[in-house]
């Protein structure tokens, strides 16, 4: 009876874990979405709601290094429970860094909101909402301990990536144009490279499932499409530079 016991114990320690995961990935998931939201509508005082969440997302994450410690320490797992510890631990740090992203992103929506619009903005709820979507299949996979799904969304970080080059080609050509789109485009950037992180925080996790499921990493080198190191953007030459 006594092994019986602990055995139960050990799962519902792990089951309390995972739901700790995915109530995480939640709150992950909603920053994005009211960041996003922030940016688009001008909105103060949603960017102070993502900006106050940070705080639980904190909370969240101390939990799961408090439980990991506490299952390393009483349990001893190994083999595949050890890498559902180990994984949720990492897991855990990346979506701690999704919720600061999106956090940040909320900072600059208050800068953007006192400048002029500028059309790039309507580029990022595209962006956001591909990235949200990587989030939820990654914790659906998670949840499921699906391996599919999760290297689905793990081959979907190059699409963000390609959209995200396109946008930063985009506000470079704006910032060229007129002077006055400096300051809203270069705001623009930083929270579209904060919205493309997320993104590569959401396929790390879908490695550590993949890592969880299987016991290897993923075989194949992750899919890139951010060529914005080498992107270059002259401007064109006006009538009187070829008079």
């Amino acid at each position: 009876m006594a092994n019986e016991h602990i055995v139960k114990s050990f799962d519902q320690e792990l089951e309390a874990l995972r739901r700790t995961i995915v109530q995480m990935g939640g709150l992950a998931e909603s920053q994005l979405e009211l960041a996003i939201q922030a940016v688009v509508r001008r909105d103060a005082d949603l960017a102070g709601r993502v900006m106050r969440s940070d705080e639980q997302m904190d909370a969240y994450e101390n939990a799961v290094d408090a439980a990991v410690v506490q299952i390393l320490a009483l349990r001893q797992p190994f083999a595949g429970d050890l890498r559902e510890v180990v994984s949720a631990l990492r897991i855990a740090s990346d979506l701690e860094r999704i919720g600061d992203y999106a956090a940040n992103i909320a900072k600059r929506s208050l800068a953007l909101a006192q400048v002029p619009v500028v059309r790039p903005v309507t580029t990022l709820p595209r962006m956001g909402r591909m990235v949200q979507q990587i989030i939820k299949d990654v914790l659906d996979a998670y949840t499921e301990r699906d391996l599919d799904k999760a290297l689905a969304a793990w081959r979907q970080d190059e699409s963000v990536d390609d959209l995200y080059t396109s946008l930063f080609r985009e506000t470079l050509t704006y910032m060229m144009e007129d002077p006055r789109n400096i300051t809203p485009c270069t705001h623009l950037l930083f929270i579209a490279k904060n919205i493309e992180r997320i993104g590569d925080h959401a396929t790390n996790i879908a490695e550590l499932i993949h890592f969880q499921l299987t016991g290897k990493p993923v075989k194949d080198a992750r899919p890139k499409g951010d060529s914005t190191s080498f992107t270059v953007v002259t401007p064109e030459a006006k009538p009187e530079d070829n008079a």
